[in-house]
């Protein structure tokens, strides 16, 4: 039965794949690394996801094993694979019902880490856009001006630094969960993710890459927070990430 004991010591974790932290209600949060799918989207992206299993796209879980009671496990948030950092599941049907309706209801607290381009004009700064999201061919764009779906972050700066190149670590906390917001609403701002391939500034992104070594994109999910009710209880889930050393060189 899914959830059970020992039932996250084996389960077929993606490579740098890590379990941070899970409940005994079969609630569960991983490290993602960089460059990590959330789910396959074909077969052949299976060795590179979060389980190196099948997903069934209809129900939203990783199904593997034999027999007639394989195991499962349903996916309740996604990153995009260039993005690191927490990401849950649960072990059952009912508990993933339960959690996907606190994300519906804007009861998840989530707090990313961005390093950008440039320094912001303020310490803390209330982010507010509409957005316009577009899907074409099989990929999503989102543009910050002329759109009418809302967007708010809340941004703080964690530090910058000193000299050249202007970088600043920012702690991005968002109020809505729109696709590539983070991304769009610092690139609106004239702070553009490092290491962004879409939104980002693509001459600065090769000449940083060639002086930190790597061309992964700057943004982390280091928190999630949320009390949830079942079993007829109050529960909290905390499940941090840490911050990737890279992220941390140039200051």
């Amino acid at each position: 039965m899914s959830g059970a004991a020992g039932f996250w010591e084996t389960l077929p974790l993606g490579r740098g794949v890590e379990v941070l932290a899970h409940d005994a209600h079969g609630l569960a949060a991983f490290n993602k690394p960089a460059g990590v799918l959330s789910h396959p989207n074909r077969i052949a992206d299976e060795p590179r996801s979060l389980l190196t299993v099948r997903y069934v796209e209809d129900g939203e879980f990783f199904e593997w094993g034999a027999g007639a009671a394989p195991q499962r496990l349903w996916l309740l948030n996604r990153l995009d694979a260039a993005t690191s950092g927490v990401i849950l599941a649960a072990a059952s049907a009912e508990l993933a019902a339960t959690i996907r309706a606190h994300f519906k209801r804007k009861q998840v607290r989530k707090v990313y880490h961005a390093l950008v381009f440039g320094h912001p004009r303020m310490k803390s700064e209330l982010w507010q856009d509409r957005l316009n999201v577009v899907k074409r061919g099989g990929h999503i764009r989102t543009e910050a001006r002329g759109g009418h779906i809302p967007a708010e972050c809340l941004m703080t700066v964690v530090r910058k630094t000193t000299a050249e190149p202007r970088l600043a670590l920012l702690q991005l906390e968002p109020r809505t969960g729109r696709s590539h917001q983070l991304r769009v609403q610092c690139e609106k701002r004239g702070l553009p993710i490092v290491g962004d391939q879409t939104y980002g500034d693509f001459a600065r992104n090769r000449e940083f890459a060639k002086q930190a070594g790597t061309k992964r994109l700057f943004l982390h999910s280091s928190e999630t927070t949320f009390a949830y009710e079942f079993g007829g209880r109050r529960h909290d889930f905390v499940a941090r990430a840490p911050l990737p050393p890279e992220f941390g060189q140039f200051f």
